[in-house]
């Protein structure tokens, strides 16, 4: 079961007294924007499989909302920081890099990047959305 620690109240909390918010540091997309930057805002992710930058609440506590960095394919926590972060601190930087040797930290994330290619969208697209019939 996954558990994170909630950075502003302490608790250790399971994922059945947390709610999940997708991911975190996206460049967010609104009025102004192309259709094209907005539709990838709203519905393109990049689910990469490693290392992986999430939101969450702490539904069943303080009910804030927070950051978390987590593996996706062991599901092992690297830790929680607030979620008005811009970017995760260097210290939980310094400790996945110690865990994952040559991971590197994004430098921006985008939920659909110019071109709309990226790790893995280009290579696995989403047929319902991609291809109109």
């Amino acid at each position: 079961m996954l558990t994170l620690t909630c950075p502003y109240c302490g608790v250790a909390a399971e994922e059945t007294e947390l709610a999940p918010g997708g991911e975190a540091h996206l460049t967010r997309h609104g009025p102004g924007s192309t259709d094209a930057e907005f539709e990838g805002y709203l519905f393109a992710r990049q689910n990469p499989r490693g290392v992986l930058f999430e939101r969450w609440r702490h539904a069943y506590g303080c009910g804030k909302w927070f950051l978390a960095a987590r593996d996706s394919v062991t599901l092992q926590v690297f830790g929680t920081y607030p979620a008005q972060s811009k970017a995760p601190p260097d210290d939980l930087v310094a400790a996945i890099r110690a865990a994952r040797p040559g991971w590197t930290p994004p430098d921006r994330v985008e939920a659909a990047p110019a071109g709309r290619v990226g790790d893995d969208y280009a290579a696995n697209p989403t047929p319902a959305r991609d291809v109109l019939p």
